[in-house]
């Protein structure tokens, strides 16, 4: 496989700390990565995103406090973040949204706070964002047609009637390892039925690994595998998914 474009990573995760050199630094362009999208969640790993995508030619990123993050953050937060998208290569705010899976960490009120800032930020300065939404559709589908920005739900897990919304606002649907799990219904029915040039593939690397890797670490050289199951459900080979969804990723976040 080739021409495989990850839009939405984690590689300053210390579950890379053993190898992350060997792995960005060369295996995974042998392996066909062409493109990666780091995304940061907190201020530590924006920062850590930045310096990134100063390293390796082929990485880009985007900073933003991700919902389980939101709730003790530093007076500046905000001005933080500013300064960083100043940077060429920090292209998106993301990784922002809503989890109402994990409202122990951060209350309802909080998260939606936090999200509503930041959609207005990347409208002030007409950026994408990448959108985070757990176990809140109704919520996050009412913040995205409030502030309409530009960008991708990422790792969808909503419904195709929910898809359908979300495309009508002129976003993009990132897709990943789940689509190849077996009880992954919405996913794969979103998966067929999505506008080919809506669609992006992605890792959330570290996590969400596609079978036949399910429960081990994720890397970009594994969306092969969600590919190959997209083109499968689409009666199109791997390598043509790959193609348009890569090309895709570049539109969505101005890359050229």
């Amino acid at each position: 496989m080739r021409n495989i474009f990850d839009s939405h990573a984690h590689y300053n995760s210390r579950q890379f700390d053993s190898d992350r050199e060997q792995l960005l630094g060369w295996t995974l362009q042998e392996k066909g990565v062409v493109g990666i999208v780091n995304m940061g969640s907190d201020l530590e790993s924006c920062y850590a995103t930045l310096e990134l995508t100063r390293r390796y030619d082929y990485i880009w990123g985007g900073v933003g406090i991700h919902p389980e993050d939101a709730l003790d953050l530093p007076e500046d937060w905000l001005g933080q973040i500013q300064e960083m998208l100043k940077e060429p290569k920090i292209v998106a705010v993301g990784e922002i949204g809503l989890d109402y899976h994990w409202l122990d960490a951060c209350p309802k009120d909080r998260q939606q706070e936090v999200f509503a800032t930041q959609l207005e930020l990347a409208r002030e300065l007409a950026l994408p964002v990448a959108v985070h939404d757990r176990e809140a559709h109704a919520d996050t589908l009412e913040f995205l047609k409030k502030y309409k920005p530009a960008g991708v739900v990422h790792c969808f897990s909503g419904s195709w009637e929910t898809a359908r919304e979300i495309l009508d606002l002129g976003m993009y649907i990132g897709l990943g390892g789940v689509v190849t799990f077996k009880n992954a219904r919405h996913a794969v029915e979103v998966a067929r039925n999505i506008p080919l040039e809506r669609l992006v593939l992605e890792t959330d690397a570290p996590y969400m690994a596609p079978v036949p890797y399910r429960g081990k670490r994720n890397d970009s050289s594994l969306i092969a595998f969600v590919a190959e199951k997209i083109g499968e459900l689409r009666g199109m080979e791997a390598q043509a998914v790959l193609d348009v969804t890569a090309e895709n990723t570049r539109r969505l976040f101005n890359l050229g």
